[in-house]
């Protein structure tokens, strides 16, 4: 490790004074002009986590679902994964440092994990749409080759597909080839595949309209729809020709104000769907014959898939075990619906995808879906074989199950959540049921609910427990919880710190929206007077 060239290198790359940021679900993120040492930084960090697994590392600039003037940067483990958690903490320390202490963390960061410090390093780099992008990529760059690291540049791609390309160099070409058109090539053959099984029963040409929130996804959708044009039709809006990214449109403005982005007209019963400004996220929505506004969120995805891969599974009689993974936002109909009536376990972990994805590790088909619309589904490689064997083996009919299971599982992006991936399994399942929009929102009813947020001076004085759906402190606001519930039917609600400011993120729902605002209310009003709330006490009406 040369020091003295990494302090002369680091000097160009200057930390702002004052600036603490932390590395968290999703990285780091702030505004784009505060990136540069970060950027550098995690170039170092990303060759000693490469010579450290001896695999090749990710790093991928973008800022997701954020306003066009923020950045971001995050790690990508080995199999395509997020960051393991002791090497988060490597980073937030490292991206903290102050010029002087620099050699010093990257020494510890090497003694501790004992890196093998001649061993070769190669990192990926991947970059949204951002205008601050590209040069952040050059910082990256700058912190790999210093530390000797060799990269491979990917220029513009989608958070996911930088997670692919990770997985198949790692995987020795065996998961894919670590290119875009082998990325395009693999998932678009699985999606041909599967909707050639579709009856043709009268909606025979499918189109989609997909909102691409200004973002990357429009670049990468429009260079991939004639892989599959003839079993999709997709119209992008948004497609950042103009308009900023993010902004009034995307999964995350949709799901939040529940209403269509701007820029889309919508005809009754159209379906509709949009991505987030990195494309690891997707919600369905249309309107009905009245105009009104449907949402299909994570939720509603999770289940058209897991009941359809259950569907096969019985068909082809594999009692393989399937889990659906789920956080406390999940809606209490959905969890119903799977538990009762499709009869698939529903499981309930933290909030953030790295605790779903390490969920849905442990079954043989996992699915997982926050409500937000980011997931995807993962199969053990002993179920990868087990289905190719059935697919060559079984007769007929049970062939042709056996084989859309092996299409479905090519079609999935395991390596991450993933809206390309995720919308070709959505198109090519809705086909083959033959389920319009209409049918598929109508599986069950989401109880109405209502999400609040409650100012506080020290967000830590609350602690949770299982799952997060059950606060431990402050002293009594669990037990003024559970009293405010039982006044209301079908209800639950829950309060969790946000993971980034000083507030507390208040969750309810109910049998009518009436209630289920009066029950956020009140919660709320619990959490000001015994969690230390600071400013207006929360205020009746939404």
């Amino acid at each position: 490790m040369d020091l003295g060239a990494i302090t002369k290198y680091s000097a160009l790359h200057a930390k702002p004074n004052g600036l603490i940021l932390q590395y968290g679900t999703a990285g780091f993120r702030t505004k784009a002009e505060h990136l540069d040492h970060v950027m550098f930084r995690m170039g170092l960090l990303a060759v000693l986590r490469s010579k450290q697994t001896k695999s090749t590392i990710g790093v991928m600039v973008t800022a997701s679902h954020n306003p066009e003037e923020d950045n971001g940067v995050k790690l990508v483990d080995p199999l395509g994964e997020m960051l393991a958690p002791s090497w988060e903490e490597h980073a937030t320390c490292l991206a903290n440092a102050e010029e002087q202490d620099m050699q010093r963390v990257l020494i510890d960061i090497s003694e501790k994990e004992a890196v093998n410090l001649q061993q070769d390093a190669f990192v990926v780099i991947g970059r949204d749409t951002r205008p601050s992008s590209e040069k952040l990529s050059q910082s990256v760059i700058d912190g790999v080759t210093v530390l000797g690291g060799q990269f491979h540049d990917y220029g513009l791609l989608t958070t996911p597909q930088l997670h692919y390309m990770v997985y198949c160099r790692n995987t020795g070409g065996r998961y894919g080839k670590a290119t875009i058109e082998g990325y395009y090539q693999k998932l678009s053959k699985a999606f041909v595949e599967l909707t050639k099984q579709a009856s043709c029963s009268g909606d025979e040409y499918r189109s989609l309209k997909v909102d691409c929130a200004n973002g990357i996804g429009a670049l990468k959708l429009r260079e991939m729809e004639h892989y599959f044009s003839q079993g999709l039709s997709v119209q992008l809006f948004n497609d950042g020709s103009k308009g900023k990214l993010n902004h009034l449109c995307g999964a995350d403005f949709v799901k939040s104000h529940q209403k269509p982005p701007q820029g889309m007209e919508i005809k009754s019963n159209e379906r509709c769907c949009s991505f987030d400004g990195d494309a690891d996220r997707i919600v369905y929505y249309y309107h009905d014959a009245d105009g009104h506004f449907h949402l299909i969120d994570g939720d509603k995805i999770a289940t058209l898939i897991s009941s359809f891969l259950k569907e096969l599974l019985v068909e082809i009689g594999e009692s393989l075990n399937i889990g659906v993974v789920q956080t406390a936002y999940a809606n209490g109909s959905s969890t119903r619906y799977l538990e009762e009536v499709m009869k698939v376990p529903v499981y309930c972990t933290k909030t953030g995808v790295k605790h779903l994805h390490h969920k849905a590790q442990e079954f043989d088909i996992g699915v997982y879906f926050e409500a937000n619309g980011h997931g995807t589904a993962l199969f053990s490689t002993a179920v990868e074989m087990k289905i190719k064997q059935s697919a060559e083996q079984l007769e007929d009919k049970k062939r042709k199950a056996a084989k859309m299971l092996e299409n479905i599982i090519d079609l999935f992006n395991q390596a991450a959540g993933d809206a390309i991936s995720d919308m070709l399994v959505i198109e090519a399942i809705l086909a083959l049921k033959g389920l319009t929009v209409q049918q598929w929102d109508a599986l069950y009813t989401d109880l109405p609910n209502r999400q609040l947020k409650v100012q506080v001076a020290d967000r830590r004085v609350i602690t949770t427990t299982n799952a997060e759906r059950q606060a431990v402190t402050p002293p009594g606001l669990q037990e003024a919880i559970n009293d405010l519930v039982k006044k209301y039917k079908l209800s639950r609600a829950f309060v969790r710190p946000s993971g980034t400011e000083d507030v507390v993120r208040v969750y309810a729902e109910a049998d009518s929206q009436e209630s289920a605002d009066h029950l956020a209310h009140e919660v709320s009003l619990a959490v000001f007077q015994l969690a230390g709330g600071i400013g207006e006490r929360p205020q009746p009406g939404f």
